[in-house]
């Protein structure tokens, strides 16, 4: 048989990459774009189709996607800090570029999209945060991930574009972004701590986060795609946190405080019982496991 052609958009990226690998795994034809801004051309799978380029390029989108295509939405402008520095670059990125997508999904008949949304909606929201909160984003960033969601539920019930969206909480995992404005807070330790260099913490590390291994957030996204669910928001998180001094602790003891950053939200902790009831899926990793596998 014919194999299932999937397109991943960010799919060089550090969670779309591994991503890609597990869809090649199952035996899936994986088409991957990126603009290679935060991804890099090492980690696309040799299995995959690759197409460097931008999803604000929708000629680009028409030639990628195929009819009946499965369709893994990841490129976006992401973090926070960037967002708050360039939000009409963060905007043009994830409002217009998700509009992209889905109308290339739309022309073609795709068979599902899933976007990759973000926790940063719920913004102080009362931990933990379900799918019924109110949103409350904090910074352009979380705003264009939650205008995406809009897009997509638009297109599920005025054109019947089947969509799914996931917000991911604070996803870590080999590949995770360790320099530069895209850095996360634990690619950040592991590499002060690789370079002998105090752990920067900013503010006095009390802000509290979900944090779920990127094995994880693969398996939940593909369950996203293969089951019957549309039209449908679900949080991917471990259902768990740990404040940021105590994440530190696991590390190294030698650390150094900052100023807090802005934008930041005091306490992510996804409440996982819908998409445990909606896919079946629970998170197998601790963060424990997890960081001991990356020093």
């Amino acid at each position: 048989m014919e194999k299932e052609t999937i397109v991943v958009t960010g799919g060089a990226g550090f969670i779309g990459s591994h991503l890609s690998e597990r869809l090649i795994d199952l035996g899936y034809k994986v088409r991957i774009i990126d603009n290679l801004s935060q991804g890099r051309r090492e980690w696309v799978p040799k299995e995959a189709e690759f197409f460097e380029g931008d999803i604000l390029d929708r000629s680009l989108l028409n030639k990628i996607l195929e009819k009946g295509c499965g369709v893994f939405h990841a490129a976006a402008m992401s973090k926070v800090a960037p967002s708050v520095d360039a939000p009409e670059f963060c905007t043009e990125q994830n409002v217009l570029g998700t509009q992209n997508v889905l109308i290339a999904a739309q022309k073609c008949n795709a068979k599902k999209v899933v976007y990759i949304s973000s926790s940063s909606c719920y913004g102080n929201r009362p931990a933990p945060q379900h799918e019924d909160l109110p949103v409350n984003p904090l910074n352009p960033y979380a705003l264009s991930k939650y205008v995406g969601e809009h897009y997509c539920d638009l297109w599920t019930r005025l054109y019947g574009l089947p969509t799914i969206t996931l917000r991911y909480f604070n996803v870590y995992g080999l590949r995770q972004p360790k320099e530069g404005a895209y850095a996360l807070v634990l690619g950040i330790f592991l590499r002060q701590y690789k370079q002998g260099k105090s752990l920067t913490i900013h503010g006095n590390g009390s802000q509290r986060r979900d944090f779920i291994h990127v094995r994880d957030v693969v398996e939940a996204t593909i369950a996203a795609y293969v089951s019957e669910v549309s039209g449908v928001v679900l949080n991917v998180g471990s259902g768990t946190n740990i404040s940021v001094k105590e994440l530190a602790d696991l590390i190294s003891k030698d650390q150094a405080f900052g100023p807090r950053r802005r934008g930041d939200a005091q306490v992510t902790l996804a409440d996982i019982s819908k998409i445990k009831k909606v896919l079946g899926w629970l998170p197998k990793i601790s963060i424990e496991q997890g960081i001991k596998e990356l020093i």
